[in-house]
């Protein structure tokens, strides 16, 4: 664990159409702080940094830069999952944004045989977004 638990050293990149709208869904509806929005030559965000209030950060960008081996990449094929006791309150927060809501929050069961509290829902890319209490096997020793 790093002394301070907020950063991460494991930053996810996703990319966007339209990265003015994915900024707004991610900080307005989701609930991550934004700390980057860097502007690009076409008047929208070319690079952004967002944080979880949990620990954690991701990185996205426009798919209308293709100079990079990140260029190659396409909007809406990723899927994130995300540590919150707050499930309930993601959840409530994207269907009062009309946002698409895959699975409600339930009970499951992982692959791994861990229980867990979740919910998935859609950005409006088409990027999945769970959101759940599992928080890693090391979390479950006693």
């Amino acid at each position: 664990m790093s002394r301070d638990a907020s950063l991460s050293s494991v930053w996810p990149v996703l990319h966007y159409d339209d990265t003015g709208a994915a900024l707004r869904f991610l900080v307005e509806v989701l609930g991550f702080t934004e700390a980057v929005a860097a502007p690009d030559e076409h008047g929208g965000i070319g690079h952004a940094e967002v944080r979880w209030p949990g620990g954690g950060a991701l990185v996205f960008g426009s798919t209308r830069h293709k100079d990079s081996v990140h260029g190659r990449m396409r909007a809406g094929s990723s899927a994130v999952y995300v540590v919150t006791d707050e499930v309930e309150a993601v959840h409530r927060r994207v269907c009062d944004a009309g946002g698409d809501v895959l699975e409600p929050p339930h009970r499951t069961v992982f692959g791994s045989g861990a229980a867990a509290y979740v919910c998935t829902v859609r950005d409006p890319e088409g990027n999945l977004w769970t959101f759940g209490t599992y928080r890693g096997p090391a979390a479950e020793r006693p």
